[in-house]
């Protein structure tokens, strides 16, 4: 039985694995120096939570047969040094997700965004058809207990993050996957602290395809011109195929798909999401699902989790939270809400959470991002400032960013409460509360929205 150990084990998508590998009989263990829900709650339902939080260089012993290296672990890693003093192998997760998927057929989704949707739309349409497959996916996703699984299965879909993979193999993630088929969807400059120019950003992705095998499949997005421009000059050895949104209409804010066999009614909106839900079908045709079998599966995706998901809705109020956080996720989703509830008086409120949202040099990326809302407000953290190591951010320099002279900018909790109360209090027709973050705004439990919000 091999004994498998993870150095930072407490990541999102880490402990996933492990828990993925400890169901498919292997022996688990693992360090960290903090382990926060929802992971902790996880590990501990596993029975593989680590005992104590820390390093400890004697954990890595002779049964351990490999090491996978999470990328919150630092180079001078008290266990990576013993694994490497002994020889052991080390590897980041990327890399043994390939190590232990190389003979299956590799689905890789790859881009700034709309990743983790069009990921759980193709996961969505093989498990309503009953077709067996393994996943990574970096959301949950309803109907799947894990965003990882791993069996003998002879599929596995994988979201692709350009992200570094570790301390030790600072490459890009999608680097490692070496896909059968993939995915490129928008692309929009992202990660800073990682990839400080947009051309440097965009140069990984150029990368990842001119290392692709040639003749692979590349299903990518015709409406993106950063994306058109990286495939006409890196894909020129793959069978590219483009994707765009497919005609569709809102009847009674739902959006309804105009296909080649008639409507189809679904569930999800906005043109991002129908574009995503292009690609999906792409893939999942190459897979050999008809179309109409795919339209039939996707009626009844309802989304990943924080990805435009309903949290609230009551007689006059609809409350969203989405995970959008780069500018061009802000746009999109914004734009989606516009779309299908040109009624409702929009309320956006966008926290800044990633190390390039609450970046100073970032912050201008994100002109005129939120005015397709009825109003605007920009959340802050010094909390979060001080610990990516930022310095300390003005509420002017943020409000001048944005390009919109009534955008409200908040750094305080309390206050962020009482002003989205105020907004969403008194209207003369219904509101749309949309809720953007990749954080929790300070552990703000939106859920019981009306409750704090409305008095």
């Amino acid at each position: 039985m091999k004994h498998i150990h993870f150095i930072a084990i407490g990541g999102a998508i880490m402990h996933q694995l492990a828990i993925a590998l400890h169901k498919k009989g292997y022996i688990i263990t693992g360090s960290d120096d903090e382990i926060n829900d929802p992971a902790k709650i996880n590990l501990i339902a596993e029975r593989i939570m680590p005992e104590a939080n820390g390093w400890f260089a004697e954990k890595i012993d002779g049964n351990v047969e490999a090491v996978v290296l999470g990328m919150h672990a630092k180079g001078d890693n008290p266990e990576l040094l013993a694994a490497k003093a002994k020889g052991i192998p080390v590897y980041s997760f990327p890399q043994y997700v390939y190590e232990v998927s190389k003979n299956k057929k590799r689905v890789v989704v790859a881009g700034s965004h709309g990743k983790t949707t069009i990921t759980s739309m193709i996961m969505h349409i093989l498990q309503y058809h009953g077709i067996d497959f393994d996943y990574l996916v970096g959301a949950k996703v309803a109907g799947f207990e894990l965003s990882v699984k791993l069996s003998d299965a002879p599929i596995i879909v994988l979201e692709g993050d350009e992200y570094p993979a570790s301390a030790e193999e600072k490459r890009p993630k999608i680097f490692f996957y070496h896909p059968d088929i993939t995915v490129l969807s928008g692309i929009a400059w992202d990660h800073i602290n990682v990839f400080p120019t947009a051309e440097i950003y965009f140069n990984q992705f150029e990368q990842y395809l001119e290392g692709i095998k040639p003749g692979t499949k590349v299903f990518y997005n015709d409406e993106d011109s950063e994306v058109q421009r990286i495939i006409s000059g890196s894909a020129l050895h793959l069978d590219a195929v483009p994707y765009s949104t497919p005609p569709f209409h809102y009847a009674d804010g739902v959006p309804v798909m105009e296909t080649a066999n008639g409507e189809v009614k679904v569930s999800v909106f906005g043109r991002h999401n129908l574009l995503n839900m292009e690609a999906a079908i792409k893939v999942c045709n190459e897979l050999g699902i008809s179309a109409v079998d795919c339209y039939k599966a996707i009626a009844s995706f309802t989304g990943a989790a924080r990805r435009l998901e309903k949290v609230k809705e009551e007689k006059n109020l609809l409350v969203y939270r989405d995970f959008a956080h780069a500018p061009s996720k802000l746009r999109a989703t914004l734009d989606a809400v516009r779309e299908a509830y040109p009624g409702h008086h929009l309320v956006a409120c966008f926290e800044l959470h990633t190390f390039s949202s609450l970046n100073e040099k970032f912050l201008s990326e994100y002109a005129h991002c939120m005015d397709a809302a009825d109003e605007g407000i920009v959340y802050f953290s010094h909390h979060a400032l001080g610990l990516k190591g930022l310095p300390h951010l003005e509420r002017s320099t943020v409000k001048t960013s944005f390009r919109r002279d009534d955008i409200i900018v908040i750094d305080n909790k309390e206050e962020l409460q009482k002003v989205v109360g105020q907004m969403v209090s008194g209207k003369d027709k219904p509101v749309f509360l949309l809720l953007m973050s990749s954080g929790t705004f300070d552990g703000i439990d939106w859920n019981n929205v009306s409750s704090h919000l409305i008095s």
